[in-house]
């Protein structure tokens, strides 16, 4: 048995060292073109070698060619990166838009009246602490105080432009925003936060204060509205304007023109102008602090 088995191995290894010639001629002429001589060893070496290189160069081009990013299924760790960071910077923006948003509702319910639906931009990060805040019962003492401190003749304010420090809101020294009869005054029963000044046609009309605008808009309502941030937490108002002369973010000085008496908005019934004046987030009678007439 052995024997027969070492016989067909010598067999086997005779076969693959036969030789063969492969002899090409011509099909007319018979005469003989080229001719290989060839054994079935020689055939399965070469077929192998070129097997092998072809595999290697594949690879070589998957793992060091660019050719690599057309492979099907294939992805890039670079665009993984690039992607993740994309979607972080994304949530960050988003969460800056939606602050900003808040701000900006917050800034126009304020501008419209509607100063009990403001809601500070701290409780964006602390909803349940606020609301447990406002739920809280407030004792006599505690009524008697902001009761004395929501007087408005009380406020003491810090007016840097003069150097004066520790005097009340009268100390500032108010531009006159515009010359001309009021027809409305100021009245929180009736949501009237502010007074209506009437005045000849185009007459123009100036900031109170040292300030920066954080509001040049236009509303249904109110028409073309402009907002200027002061020092000391005081804010004024500006509505029903026909042309804003000022834009989000200009620097204004005292008395600097930045708007046109107009007549826009919904809630306007002839040329006039709107005025409010905000401390602390209160409205403030500005017939207390400014001579219109």
């Amino acid at each position: 048995m052995a024997k027969e088995q070492k016989k067909e191995r010598v067999k086997l290894g005779t076969r693959l060292r036969n030789k063969f010639r492969l002899v090409i001629m011509n099909d007319e002429t018979l005469e003989e073109k080229a001719s290989l001589l060839l054994s079935p060893l020689n055939v399965v070496v070469f077929a192998g070698t070129i097997i092998i290189t072809l595999i290697t160069f594949t690879i070589y081009i998957i793992a060091f060619t660019p050719l690599r990013e057309y492979i099907p299924g294939y992805t890039d760790m670079k665009i993984k990166r690039t992607a993740i960071d994309n979607m972080l910077r994304t949530d960050s923006l988003q969460k800056q838009i939606s602050a900003q948003d808040l701000y900006i509702n917050n800034l126009k319910n304020l501008i419209t009246g509607q100063s009990q639906k403001t809601v500070s931009l701290d409780t964006v990060s602390m909803p349940q602490l606020y609301d447990t805040i406002r739920s809280l019962t407030h004792s006599v003492e505690d009524s008697l105080l902001r009761a004395e401190m929501e007087n408005p003749q009380d406020y003491n304010l810090d007016y840097s432009s003069n150097g004066s420090r520790g005097g009340s809101i009268s100390n500032f020294y108010f531009f006159t925003p515009l010359k001309g009869a009021i027809t409305s005054r100021f009245n929180t029963t009736e949501k009237h936060f502010g007074v209506d000044v009437v005045a000849g046609p185009d007459a123009v009309i100036k900031s109170v204060l040292d300030g920066t605008v954080v509001l040049a808009d236009w509303t249904s309502q109110n028409g073309y509205v402009i907002a200027i941030q002061h020092s000391n937490n005081l804010m004024s108002v500006y509505k029903h304007n026909s042309a804003l002369l000022k834009s989000v973010g200009n620097v204004v000085k005292a008395g600097e023109v930045i708007a046109i008496v107009g007549n826009s908005g919904e809630l306007s019934h002839g040329p006039h102008l709107h005025f409010e004046l905000w401390y602390n987030g209160a409205p403030v009678n500005p017939t207390d602090y400014i001579a219109f007439e």
